[in-house]
């Protein structure tokens, strides 16, 4: 089970303010007074207002989206005034829906909502929030921002900028190196997202072309297929992009089967699974980008800020952002064992 990310919020009584920093350097001159935003009130662990946060997400049918329900749960057991209300979770758009509207039946002090589609469910989130239900946005966003509070997810495009970095730096030195991309579903506008980053990331390597992509379905099954079909169609490329961890198991058979090593594969997400490859190294899979599941914790950390009308530690903000990106940091066997602890199953 994926424990609390350490690098999310700085939601603790660690987190020290700038502020604090520069008052604590020696000086003649007098003291000047703290502003007054620096004194205000941030959530911390210590326990507070009770807080009932309703939680509904998409039904965990993948590895990370089953992550996303678990570090939400863990999350929430942390704070003894916290009751967490989750739904089943569906990838029904109507039956999401009507969860949604159940738990602002109940009259939830706050909402954390992961959309199975964001355009579709746009108008719940709006219904919700003009019934004084605040809502944080978790992940995929809904069409309108009058229909969140706050909204944390993942970087997309980072995760393939990174991904076409990493993998640039590796053969930026090999005359005419080819790659080769395994993206995910085509219809999601995270996949083109991640594809363009890593488009991008290789203008900047002008040895490098891309000579193939196939667009797999998140899943194993659908990675062993298309990955079958990139190497019957590619007899030699140098390096492999793979956007997702768990159609990466597939794509990882596929090429076992094939006898093929010759190149470097980077995945995405960042599953237990895949972090314990290239821990072992005895793969062609060497790295993975991350789109870390602890954002639900980090959702659950803000609900209960919001709700109990805090900030965030460190920032002097009196209230909690509009948006949070986090950063799609690249594990590799240098930096694995750090990593290990959020790894998905």
């Amino acid at each position: 089970m994926p424990a609390p990310s350490r690098r999310g919020l700085l939601f603790g009584t660690a987190a020290v303010s700038a502020g604090a920093l520069l008052t604590a350097c020696t000086s003649n001159e007098p003291r000047a007074k703290e502003p007054a935003a620096n004194n205000a009130p941030a959530a911390d662990d210590k326990p507070g207002t009770p807080v009932t946060i309703g939680f509904a997400g998409p039904q965990a049918d993948h590895g990370w989206l089953n992550a996303i329900n678990q570090n939400a749960k863990e999350r929430a057991k942390k704070y003894s005034e916290v009751t967490l209300e989750i739904t089943e979770g569906s990838n029904d758009t109507a039956a999401q829906i009507g969860q949604i509207q159940t738990l602002i039946n109940k009259k939830v002090d706050v909402l954390v909502i992961l959309p199975a589609d964001g355009k579709a469910l746009t108008q719940v989130g709006l219904q919700a929030m003009k019934a004084g239900i605040p809502v944080v946005n978790l992940d995929r966003v809904f069409a309108s921002p009058q229909a969140y509070r706050c909204w944390i997810g993942g970087d997309n495009y980072g995760m393939g900028l990174n991904a076409g970095r990493f993998i640039g730096e590796r053969l930026k030195d090999k005359p005419g190196a080819k790659v080769v991309e395994l993206a995910g579903l085509d219809s999601l506008e995270l996949t083109k997202q991640r594809t363009q980053g890593f488009d991008d990331a290789l203008k900047n390597y002008p040895n490098i072309t891309k000579v193939a992509r196939q667009a797999a379905e998140f899943t194993v099954e659908s990675g062993q297929a298309k990955m079958a079909q990139l190497l019957q169609a590619q007899s030699q490329f140098d390096a492999l992009w793979n956007h997702d961890d768990d159609q990466g198991v597939g794509a990882l058979r596929a090429i076992a089967q094939a006898g093929r090593k010759e190149f470097l594969m980077v995945g995405g997400a960042g599953a237990k699974s895949a972090m314990d490859a290239i821990k072992a190294d005895n793969s062609v899979l060497k790295a993975t980008v991350l789109y870390p599941p602890t954002m639900a914790a980090s959702a659950i950390d803000l609900a209960r800020a919001l709700a109990q009308k805090k900030g965030v530690g460190g920032l002097s903000e009196l209230e909690i952002p509009a948006s949070i990106t986090l950063y799609s940091a690249v594990v590799t066997k240098d930096n694995v064992d750090e990593y290990l602890p959020t790894g998905f199953s």
